[in-house]
């Protein structure tokens, strides 16, 4: 994919001087215009960037790569699943896209440290792209609704998360994700030593209030805590 065929980003600007930059990784079916107003209430001192998925559903929705529907309605009738095994081809130009918007971030922004926010496809997408080659660098991960995804490619690469904060919630009727694909993703992360924070709420597969009280403090702390050199994720 080169850069004429990266899809848009919708922007939004810092509250007063920029301390933080965020990446957000909507969902499936999702818009991230509709998000903007959002994070723009939360009043962040951070720019943001939320790229759109590359795969056009109709009607607005975008998606990060290609989904089934039947076999996706099939599944979720068959009860909350770990796509751990689950390898769903077309991610690469999901990354790059994704890559692209944290580099528009950092040139716009450059030094500052990167947060990025996710939710159900765009939470696994925030991994795969630290996970897989070339890696992203973070400084925070704020992921909603998550599972494993293509595992056996991901473990090898988990030890690049060491340190990094990690906050997980899901909810615990979530029919989508069962709790547990969360919760096994918590067990990973922190296995190899992620600061993982691990949360639940009552309800089911949703960007709860609760998600974005937690990224605006994440975000906070992010953009206040002393930063040293060479932190983040890098190639190893």
């Amino acid at each position: 994919m080169n850069a004429h065929d990266l899809p848009p980003v919708a922007w939004v600007e810092p509250h007063g001087t920029a301390r933080a930059v965020l990446l957000l990784l909507h969902g499936l079916d999702m818009s991230p215009a509709r998000l903007a107003p959002i994070l723009a209430s939360l009043k962040l001192p951070a720019l943001v960037a939320l790229p759109r998925g590359p795969v056009d559903r109709g009607g607005g929705r975008h998606a990060w790569w290609p989904v089934d529907d039947a076999a996706r309605a099939a599944r979720i009738a068959a009860g909350p699943a770990d796509l751990h095994a689950s390898d769903p081809p077309g991610r690469a130009p999901a990354r790059d896209a994704a890559h692209a918007a944290a580099r528009a971030l950092r040139e716009r922004a450059p030094g500052l440290p990167l947060v990025v926010a996710g939710f159900s496809q765009g939470a696994m997408l925030a991994l795969d792209c630290v996970f897989q080659s070339p890696p992203l660098a973070v400084d925070a991960l704020a992921l909603w609704s998550a599972s494993r995804l293509a595992f056996a490619q991901w473990r090898p690469a988990l030890h690049r998360l060491r340190g990094v904060r990690v906050e997980l919630l899901h909810g615990r009727g979530d029919a989508n994700f069962g709790v547990a694909a969360g919760r096994s993703l918590h067990d990973a992360l922190a296995a190899e030593g992620a600061d993982v924070r691990w949360s639940t709420f009552d309800g089911g597969h949703e960007i709860p209030l609760q998600a974005w009280v937690a990224l605006r403090r994440l975000v906070r702390e992010v953009a206040a805590a002393p930063r040293p050199p060479g932190d983040g994720v890098h190639e190893p």
